[in-house]
C-alpha cells in the first residue's frame, strides 16, 4: 500500500521549530504505526496555485492518501485516528469524549493562545500592544486554570491517551517559554508525559530533520503565518 503524503516546510524560523502543524499529523501517524512520506515546501511556495489546489488557504499541512486529500491538522488527525488504532477508544461514549477534547483543544484553548501569540510576537511593536497584551494573557490564564482544574491529578484527559490528548498537548506546547503552562504543575507534567511518548519523539525528530532549506529573502515571511489554524 502506498503510504500517505503530507506537506511540511523545509525551513521555518527558530521560534517555530517543533510547533508547525505537520507535527501533530506526524505524531498521529507514528502512534498508529502508519508509514508516510513528506513533500517539503520552500517558504513562499505554499501560496502558489499548485499547493492551493490542495489547501485553499495556502497553509500546511496537507494529507494525500490515494484519492483522498485533506487539509487542517485537526481533520487530518481525526481521520488518522478513525482509521487506525490507539488514538480513539472502542467504546462509543469514550470515543465521542476523545473527539470532544480535540475540538476543545482547537477552539476553547487554542483561540486565546493564538491571540496571545499574535499580541506578544507579531504585534508587540504596535502602540496599543502594551495595553492589549495583559488582556489577552489573562484570557489564556483563565483557560489554563479551567483545564488544570478538569485534569486534576489524572494522567490524561479521559482515561487512556487519545487523539484529544495529542491535540491538546500540541496546543499547550505553543506556550513554551512563556511560563504560563509551568504555572500549573499538573499541566506541565501532562505536556511532559506526552512529549515522553516514543511516537512523539520520532515525530519531532523527523520534523526537525526536515529543516534543510534556506530562509526566504524577505524576513517578513514567517512560517507561523502559513500553517493551519
Amino acid at each position: 500500500m502506498t503510504p500517505p503524503v503530507i506537506t511540511a516546510y523545509d525551513w521555518v524560523p527558530d521560534f517555530a521549530r517543533g510547533l508547525v502543524r505537520d507535527l501533530p499529523v506526524r505524531w498521529a501517524l507514528e502512534e498508529t504505526g502508519r508509514p508516510y512520506t513528506v513533500r517539503y515546501l520552500p517558504q513562499g511556495s505554499q501560496r502558489g496555485a499548485a499547493h492551493r489546489a490542495l489547501q485553499p488557504f495556502g497553509q500546511v499541512p496537507t494529507y494525500e492518501d490515494r484519492d483522498l486529500v485533506l487539509f487542517e491538522s485537526g481533520a487530518i488527525v481525526l481521520h488518522i485516528a478513525q482509521n487506525g488504532s490507539g488514538l480513539l477508544p472502542a467504546d462509543p461514549a469514550a470515543r465521542a469524549r476523545a473527539i470532544q477534547w480535540m475540538f476543545a483543544a482547537l477552539n476553547s484553548v487554542e483561540l486565546p493562545i493564538a491571540d496571545f501569540g499574535m499580541a506578544s510576537l507579531f504585534e508587540r511593536d504596535q502602540p496599543w500592544a502594551k495595553d492589549r497584551l495583559p488582556v489577552v494573557r489573562a484570557r489564556v490564564e483563565d483557560r489554563l486554570a479551567d483545564l488544570a482544574a478538569r485534569l486534576g491529578e489524572a494522567p490524561w484527559l479521559d482515561g487512556a491517551f487519545s487523539a484529544g490528548d495529542l491535540m491538546m498537548i500540541c496546543t499547550l506546547r505553543q506556550l513554551r517559554g512563556s511560563g504560563l503552562v509551568e504555572a500549573h504543575p499538573a499541566l506541565a507534567a501532562y505536556v511532559a508525559r506526552g512529549e515522553a511518548r516514543p511516537a512523539f519523539g520520532r515525530a519531532l525528530h523527523a520534523q526537525q530533520k526536515g529543516f534543510t532549506g534556506q530562509p526566504p529573502q524577505s524576513a517578513a515571511m514567517l512560517a507561523m503565518q502559513g500553517e493551519d489554524a
